[in-house]
């Protein structure tokens, strides 16, 4: 997709949402099922994806673990979003990867030490383009994807979270 195109796919849904604000909000959502021992399956849209325990914490290894997974979606968005900010301001990236690693203490998840965080302490997402742009273009890119990288910005600012069972909600 080049630049001319990407604009013109976006600008009617840019007006439209200046427009009409309540038509840009969507509540997107993902589904899985429980499975057979310590394992959910996902779907993804594209394939099912089977949850399980990290060997971290008791797993064989043959399911994927969600903290991978959650890294894993944070490097396909900011991807994605690093070539359409790219794209935008027409700089030229012949080649990249974005590589994103994240810093556990098991001993959190597995009630081994109250003062260990449950959850990623550190996130890091690093970019190797192939580019020619300037370093003040590669920067702004940076900046703006960034900026603009839904999950990057929703692990960066949490939004309010709750747990529910539906069961439970009827009853009573």
């Amino acid at each position: 997709m080049d630049r001319d195109t990407l604009r013109a796919t976006q600008e009617p849904l840019k007006e439209r949402y200046r427009e009409e604000p309540t038509a840009a909000l969507i509540t997107l959502s993902a589904d899985g099922t429980l499975g057979e021992g310590v394992s959910c399956s996902v779907a993804t849209g594209r394939a099912l994806a089977e949850a399980g325990l990290h060997p971290a914490t008791g797993g064989d290894g043959t399911l994927l673990c969600s903290g991978d997974m959650l890294l894993e979606a944070l490097a396909a968005c900011a991807g994605v979003t690093l070539r359409a900010v790219a794209t935008s301001l027409d700089i030229a990236i012949r080649s990249g990867t974005v590589h994103v690693e994240g810093d556990l203490d098991f001993r959190g998840t597995l009630s081994v030490s109250k003062d260990a965080p449950v959850g990623f302490k550190d996130i890091r997402v690093r970019f190797d383009l192939d580019t020619d742009a300037p370093d003040e273009s590669v920067a702004t890119l940076l900046r703006l994807t960034e900026r603009y990288c839904v999950v990057f910005q929703t692990l960066a600012h949490p939004p309010k979270l709750s747990l529910a069972d539906t069961a439970a909600e009827g009853a009573g």
